[in-house]
């Protein structure tokens, strides 16, 4: 766990806990996305949206919905190869949690999967990325889905030519605060350090992330054990297979009742009939 001292608006839990405030929240997005917000719906930190049981579940740093909106927005300080596909992953999940049974796709709000990140995963030198779908034969003619993915790169701040958004970008690459807004963010980051039930509530979350991390290292150990006694079960009915055919093969049965008493391929068989040995190549029908 990093020390309480050195947090920063980047990190993880400080980031959402001051986006709990609606006036940064709706002040940040604004700034970045240039757009006007009447008032937005309490954040929800660390949303987790998982329709199903069996499916890859997504935890969402910062979730917010205004009337015809809904924003997610996450801090990155490192970048991982999988970016993109996880914009596409994080909208649809987005889409899921909206649409409830019974209502219609018109009713989806439009969208918005928004990442900060402190450097540039496209290596352009641009300090924004916003895309959308387009027609490849018409690029003037977009689809109309409602859905948008804002890349941000802080570390092209200066190229930035609004000068609120590239306050921000600037302090969330060099924490350097250059606005009121920015100002603003940086002494509630400030006063929350000093504040002893956010630094209980720091401490507490930092132990059950520990936690989670051991119950997911022995719930893998546990699954590797179970896949290769799996394995080992499986093994041990093929060859049952195998030897159960050499019998058959020596009472004189023909290939096809053999198959079909045994579940082997024909193939199997013929290799066992030449006297082969097919335990490593065997494929069942």
């Amino acid at each position: 766990m990093k020390p309480i001292e050195e947090l920063t608006f980047t990190d993880d839990y400080m980031f959402g806990y001051v986006m709990r405030n609606e006036e940064i929240c709706k002040g940040l997005l604004e700034r970045l996305l240039g757009i006007k917000i009447k008032r937005l719906e309490f954040p929800t930190l660390q949303k987790t949206i998982a329709p199903h049981y069996e499916s890859k579940g997504v935890r969402l740093d910062v979730y917010v919905q205004d009337s015809s909106r809904v924003f997610d927005i996450e801090i990155q300080n490192s970048l991982h190869d999988d970016l993109p596909t996880r914009t596409r992953y994080y909208q649809s999940m987005m889409d899921i949690d909206l649409l409830l049974k019974g209502k219609q796709y018109s009713e989806l709000k439009e969208s918005f999967v928004i990442f900060v990140c402190q450097e540039d995963f496209f290596e352009e030198n641009l300090p924004c990325y916003t895309f959308s779908n387009l027609c490849h034969e018409k690029l003037t003619l977009e689809l109309g889905d409602k859905t948008h993915k804002i890349i941000f790169n802080a570390s092209a701040f200066h190229q930035e030519k609004d000068v609120e958004r590239k306050s921000i970008l600037e302090y969330i690459k060099n924490k350097k605060s250059t606005s009121d807004f920015t100002q603003k963010i940086h002494q509630i980051v400030e006063r929350t350090k000093e504040n002893q039930a956010f630094r209980g509530e720091y401490m507490a979350w930092g132990l059950a992330e520990q936690d989670a991390e051991k119950r997911g290292y022995k719930a893998g150990v546990t699954d590797g054990i179970s896949q290769g006694i799996m394995q080992g079960i499986t093994k041990g009915a093929e060859q049952a297979k195998i030897e159960t055919a050499q019998n058959l093969l020596a009472m004189g049965l023909s290939l096809d009742n053999i198959a079909k008493a045994t579940g082997l391929s024909l193939e199997t068989l013929k290799k066992l009939a030449t006297g082969e040995n097919p335990t490593q190549q065997m494929t069942t029908s």
